[in-house]
């Protein structure tokens, strides 16, 4: 360092330096962003060295000056891994430092949070900073301004480095030319070329994933089927000795879904699929995929292409939907019901889960408010009623009559879209000539006349707005008509009309077959039963738009959940009052449209258990004031309420011993149970613990699935 650079330091230490701060060390801090900048600008790190100099002629012996170098190749954005820069602050913390060094305020820190960290140490231990304009007290106001500005500066300096070359790398991508890395399947080489790989393996195997997803339709079964085949994944090493050496691996589930959701596969260029972020306690970048319509530059046809951007999208649409989640169809999966995935609540909105509780019948529920918020569920019913109903209108829909009728109307809409489209691109037309007869306008000027040039440029850049607008709003308008059918299709679709009955019921017809017909026909059903009884609601939007609504019966458990009880039970009482007997209630019922709770006629049977269960029947719950009761005995009636089980779990106790009972009132009276206060405990505790157990095979079963 030359004494002219040192002149003004020396000239001003007897104001600031102190005989404290020599009895304290000097610190010289040396550091370098990266490690390219270590091996190739060693100038500078010598110059960063030569301040030990300073430090001598400033008056510190050689022996209590420390170079603290220990951050070499590091960022001076943060001080998180950068153990020089904590070993300085906790030198000043404890008081051991008079003097620090830097060539430049941004060697010590880019980030002001780590700056002004240091000066508030320094100001409070009273340690002096010195760089090659001047020597600086933190305690002094002035100083201490001066040494702010200079850290703002420097963090300034760095995000205008990064903006910088940010953009050159924004530039570079939207020309098609920023390429780091090509996936597995293709080769760049060294003129930046991207072709296919050569081995024709290579192209083979990833031709393979493409098939066999579209054959098998998930992820997950496109990896089941490479492991059983025993087929690997081709990739090439990026790195080390063997870089760009042909490599053969086990296929993984991520390489499977990134082939298939990376769109050089299907010919386009793509920059900023990804974002990163970094969270407040993390010491690690967060990436995450974009949407589509926030990526920075896509150009289609860049490339040579596996598959065409239709079944690109095709791919990724179908990957999200396959997604285990609220609100996703997901994939076809194991299991006897239809409509899962497809089956939305129509009183929250919400998609329906399908569960499995016993004997492998299975149930829709609604329940993502009591999963997520604890709330009762929402709505649920048994699987069985609502498959064969929407079953019923799906082979109704595909008869050979609804088909010609529908294709009808399918062809009005497309008449429609077409006059629709005209009207589109006459007002494309129309933009565009209106932006041509502007640039024409622009370009007969006189360039010196400025006052109308500016206007007439004005008027151009309206006029290409509108024009653009106009272009989004019919790519907008094509995105959201459904795709019409050809001549062929129709035809196809004809010929299966007459042979679907019997292909849904063939043996050989599995049950994720069945699901995939519906998937392809239905877009969604929406339920909703009406309130607990046996009637539920449903519509079916198809495919092509249409809607269907349909009102069914399902089977209940309980006689109270018929939406007609009021009017059965008032109308047994009247039958009762009437000197009916059991089987004429029965007939008569049945003529009036009342039907049980599986949507069967009454029968005998069921009429005499109804009545009994209500104190309708001859032995009247009246009579318990006539029999004797003794000590510690019950009713049947009376002893369901107080353990809160089944008449039909009493008799089951009483026929295995468990309970002791009498029949009061002979042959045709009513039974009385002997059941002590412990006995009535012991019951009560039995019947908690199964209901424990069963909510616990429950919870087990629902964590399963999941």
């Amino acid at each position: 360092m030359s004494q002219t650079a040192m002149g003004p330091l020396l000239a001003g230490r007897e104001e600031k330096i102190q005989g404290r701060h020599f009895e304290r060390l000097a610190v010289v801090y040396v550091r370098q962003s990266t490690i390219k900048q270590v091996q190739r600008n060693q100038e500078s790190t010598r110059h960063q060295y030569s301040l030990v100099q300073l430090a001598e002629r400033l008056g510190w012996p050689r022996e209590r000056i420390v170079v603290i170098d220990d951050d070499q190749g590091m960022s001076g954005a943060s001080s998180e891994k950068r153990h020089g820069f904590q070993r300085l602050l906790s030198e000043v913390a404890l008081d051991h430092v008079g003097l620090i060094l830097g060539v430049e305020m941004s060697r010590l820190a880019r980030s002001c949070k780590d700056w002004y960290q240091l000066l508030e140490i320094c100001a409070l231990f009273g340690t002096l900073i010195c760089d090659l304009d001047g020597l600086y007290d933190p305690s002094a106001y002035n100083d201490r301004l001066l040494l702010g500005l200079k850290g703002t500066m420097s963090e300034a300096e760095l995000h205008v480095l990064k903006q910088r070359m940010r953009q050159g790398s924004l530039q570079k991508a939207r020309r098609g030319e920023l390429v780091n890395s090509v996936p597995r399947g293709y080769v760049r080489d060294r003129s930046g070329r991207v072709s296919f790989d050569p081995d024709e393996q290579v192209q083979t195997t990833i031709k393979l994933v493409f098939e066999q997803f579209e054959r098998i339709g998930s992820v997950q079964g496109v990896l089941r089927h490479f492991v059983e085949c025993g087929v690997q994944l081709p990739g090439r090493a990026i790195s080390g000795p063997n870089k760009g050496a042909l490599e053969w691996r086990p296929p993984r589930r991520a390489a499977l879904q990134n082939i298939l959701a990376h769109p050089m596969y299907a010919g386009a260029y793509v920059y900023g699929r990804r974002r990163e972020r970094r969270g407040a306690d993390s010491r690690r970048s967060q990436r995450s995929r974009r949407p589509r319509q926030e990526w920075h530059v896509l150009l289609r046809d860049r490339y040579p292409a596996y598959i065409s951007w239709e079944q690109f999208e095709r791919n990724v649409a179908r990957i999200r939907e396959n997604y285990s989640r609220f609100g996703v169809r997901g994939s076809v999966r194991k299991g006897r019901a239809l409509l899962a995935g497809i089956l939305v609540c129509g009183r929250c909105g919400h998609h329906l889960a399908t569960q499995y509780p016993e004997r492998d019948q299975p149930r829709y529920a609604c329940s993502a408010d009591r999963t997520s918020e604890g709330a009762p569920r929402c709505q649920a019913l048994g699987a069985r009623a609502l498959d064969e109903e929407v079953t019923r209108l799906l082979l109704a829909a595909l008869s050979p009559s609804a088909l010609e009728v529908s294709l009808a109307v399918a062809a009005d809409l497309q008449s429609q879209r077409e006059q629709a489209d005209l009207q589109w691109r006459q007002r494309i037309e129309r933009a565009e000539y209106e932006a041509e007869r502007a640039r024409r306008q622009h370009d007969a000027v006189e360039p010196e006349n400025r006052l109308v040039a500016r206007a007439l440029e004005t008027a151009w850049e309206g006029r290409l707005l509108e024009q653009r607008e106009v272009m989004e709003k019919y790519d907008r308008f094509l995105q959201e008509q459904p795709k019409g059918l050809a001549i062929d299709e129709q035809d196809r679709i004809r010929r299966l009309a007459s042979d679907l009955p019997a292909l849904w019921n063939a043996e050989t017809t599995t049950d994720a077959d069945r699901k995939q017909i519906l998937r392809e026909v239905i877009d969604k059903v929406v339920v909703n039963v009406e309130g607990e009884s046996e009637w539920v609601e449903a519509r079916v939007y198809w495919a092509g738009g249409q809607e269907t609504y349909t009102r069914f019966r399902r089977p209940v458990q309980r006689m109270e959940q018929l939406a007609s009880w009021p009017q059965l039970q008032e109308r047994v009482r009247e039958l009762k009052a009437d000197g009916c007997t059991a089987a004429e209630m029965a007939r008569i019922l049945n003529e009036e449209g009342f039907r049980a709770t599986r949507g069967k006629p009454l029968n005998k049977a069921g009429i005499r258990a109804l009545m009994s269960r209500h104190g309708l029947s001859a032995v009247s719950r009246d009579k318990r004031k006539l029999a004797a009761l003794g000590p510690d005995e019950w009713l049947i009636g009376d002893l369901c309420e107080r353990l809160r089980v089944s008449k039909g779990s009493i008799y089951r106790w009483v026929k295995s011993g468990q309970l002791a009972a009498r029949q009061a009132g002979g042959p045709q009276g009513f039974w009385i149970v002997t059941a002590g206060a412990e006995k009535v405990a012991e019951l009560s505790a039995a019947r908690c613990r199964q209901e424990k157990r069963r909510q616990y095979h429950e919870c087990s079963s629902k964590k399963a699935k999941v």
